[in-house]
């Protein structure tokens, strides 16, 4: 056999036989990268809708959950509670909710589809600490009318979440997309179609 004769099958095999393995070797070197690019199950949780019970709500009561990592209160105000909010106009920042810290279905004096249900992130937006519920009347300062108390730099807050003049907070709190499945139950994290 001479030197000269070149088996071109074999070359062909092994050119083929080569590419192939390294094709392969490629998708599994890149497999963890694209992988990456997609969030992990908990991740997904963490962004999902949260169903919220409120049938055993006490009226002044208030009732905490997560949802995207961030407290959602939900508080279930009295009649007494709805009667002082227009009263306190005077002292508020944005008493008319300019600002776009709620959904269009919340632009409204009590900043909630219901009246007697308020559903708000329960975080500052001055620096992010997580403000105090103090409904009772007089518990801050003695003209304290109930509301949310920020201990981090004394940032306040009334009843519909709107912040008072004069404070650290520039903005309301914020008020999630969420909508009622039913009578008793609020699902945080989907919108209600704005009325």
């Amino acid at each position: 056999m001479s030197d000269d004769i070149v088996d071109t099958g074999r070359r062909r095999f092994l050119t083929a036989a080569t590419t192939a393995i390294t094709g392969v070797g490629a998708v599994y070197a890149a497999s963890p990268f694209v992988c990456s690019w997609f969030p992990s199950a908990k991740a997904q949780a963490m962004g999902a809708p949260v169903k919220i019970d409120i049938s055993k709500l006490e009226p002044g009561a208030q009732l905490t959950v997560e949802w995207r990592g961030q407290p959602v209160w939900v508080i279930h105000r009295t009649k007494s509670m709805l009667d002082k909010l227009p009263q306190l106009d005077k002292e508020l920042r944005d008493p008319s909710s300019e600002q776009h810290q709620q959904p269009a279905y919340a632009h409204n004096e009590y900043r909630s589809i219901k009246p007697e249900y308020l559903v708000l992130v329960g975080i500052c937006t001055h620096l992010g600490c997580v403000p105090l519920y103090r409904p009772d009347i007089g518990s801050v300062e003695p003209s304290w009318q109930g509301g949310f108390f920020c201990p981090c730099h004394g940032s306040r807050f009334d009843l519909a979440g709107r912040v008072f003049k004069g404070v650290p907070a520039p903005l309301n709190l914020v008020v999630p997309p969420y909508k009622y499945e039913s009578d008793t139950v609020i699902v945080v994290g989907e919108d209600q179609k704005a009325a």
